[in-house]
């Protein structure tokens, strides 16, 4: 557009030239020359005002010209500024969103059918895959588990023991463990028998292992405590049970009210915890899961990931009071955003304007509006040729009209 534009004015300017050697060459050349004549100097005067945005004109050190370099660093504090009133006030954002669905654009999305080939709805689940096949790092892995342990240092056990016990009672799921510690002690008093036996006999005289009074002490022993945990196992209501619940229900109430007891269980868990084992453990639950789910995105017909969003898309779509708190949530997290980054924001677009040389934002400029700018001069050229052909006019009939 910038060789057209010159070109018009070239040819108006050789148009010019054979009307002043030719003046008489035809009736209408008074009319052509002055149309010539003003368009020339309206095509000058716009090629002068558009190089003066960017340059000095001919080189020449013209005040006011060279607009643009000279002022690159106020340009880009008033687009930063422009912004920001415009644009990254919180107010000016909550007032844009406000008639916007934001809820049930993201519920179409996610709940709308993948459409055929590829598309970002269905690399989500690999992406996410990949990324999560990246996380092996053993700084990665270090840093789990250090948070593991944090937040396992910092939780207390004592209250969580507690109620586990009082809900494993309150449900009576404590007298499966009470079976199986009396089925423990059975199986135990019978393979542990012969030395039950041993032990009576060495504190037992010569003269009742004589009488054979060791053997039935000892027989005795045994089948007492065999009848007893039968007793046990067998009677639901029995006292040693009802004991063991009271101590059930004593320790609960000591882990919760008493600094003795619940030291006792923090120590054991600080004794976990500084176990080197325990990082091992974590290290290898954080890779089973890590791999256990890298595997399972990566394979988008068996992935679950696609289907749960879905599912959500579905879901917020068709829960109106849902879509609303979204929707208000959304607009205050963009607002928040606005109001906590607007001021970086802005000072980015300024920074960046300013880091820019004078050539560089001239450039930047001309290529967007050079275009526009081009025909504003072939404007100003047909422009001024059609006001000089007016300004003949009147200079020519007003005598007539005397």
């Amino acid at each position: 557009m910038r060789l057209l534009a010159t070109l018009l004015l070239a040819a108006l300017a050789a148009v010019f030239i054979a009307c002043l050697v030719w003046p008489n060459a035809h009736p209408a050349i008074p009319w052509v020359s002055a149309f010539s004549e003003a368009a020339m100097v309206g095509g000058l005067a716009d090629w002068f005002a558009v190089t003066a945005l960017f340059r000095h004109p001919l080189g020449l050190p013209i005040p006011h010209t060279a607009i643009i370099p000279r002022q690159k660093d106020r340009l880009g504090d008033t687009l930063a500024q422009f912004l920001k009133d415009n644009f990254l006030k919180p107010q000016v954002v909550a007032r844009r969103l406000d008639d916007a669905d934001l809820a049930g654009v993201l519920a179409r999305w996610l709940a709308a059918p993948p459409a055929p080939g590829p598309n970002r709805k269905k690399s989500l689940a690999p992406l996410v895959g990949q990324l999560v096949e990246g996380l092996d790092d053993p700084s990665i892995a270090k840093a789990v588990e250090d948070l593991a342990r944090g937040r396992l240092q910092s939780m207390q056990l004592s209250p969580i023991v507690a109620d586990a016990v009082d809900t494993l009672v309150a449900g009576g799921r404590h007298e499966l463990l009470i079976d199986a510690a009396v089925e423990w002690a059975l199986a135990t008093i019978v393979d542990e028998a012969p030395n039950i036996r041993g032990m009576v006999a060495e504190r037992t005289n010569w003269l009742l292992r004589l009488a054979g009074a060791d053997e039935s002490m000892s027989s005795t022993m045994i089948t007492s405590v065999q009848r007893l945990l039968v007793e046990i196992r067998h009677d639901p209501r029995h006292p040693v049970r009802q004991r063991l619940v009271e101590a059930f229900t004593q320790w609960t109430f000591d882990l919760r009210h008493f600094p003795e007891s619940q030291a006792r269980v923090e120590g054991f868990k600080d004794d976990l915890l500084a176990n080197r084992a325990m990082g091992s453990w974590v290290q290898g639950l954080w890779d089973a899961a890590r791999g256990a789910l890298a595997a399972s995105l990566k394979q988008p017909a068996g992935n679950r990931l696609g289907g749960a969003l879905t599912t959500l898309g579905a879901r917020i779509d068709g829960d109106a009071a849902l879509k609303a708190g979204l929707n208000t949530a959304l607009r205050r997290a963009i607002a928040g955003l606005a109001k906590t980054h607007g001021d970086e924001i802005v000072k980015l677009v300024s920074e960046t304007v300013r880091s820019w040389d004078a050539q560089t934002v001239t450039d930047k400029v001309e290529q967007a509006v050079g275009r526009d700018l081009q025909f504003i001069r072939i404007n100003g050229t047909l422009i001024g040729g059609c006001i000089g052909v007016a300004i003949h006019a009147v200079t020519h009939f007003a005598p007539l009209a005397r």
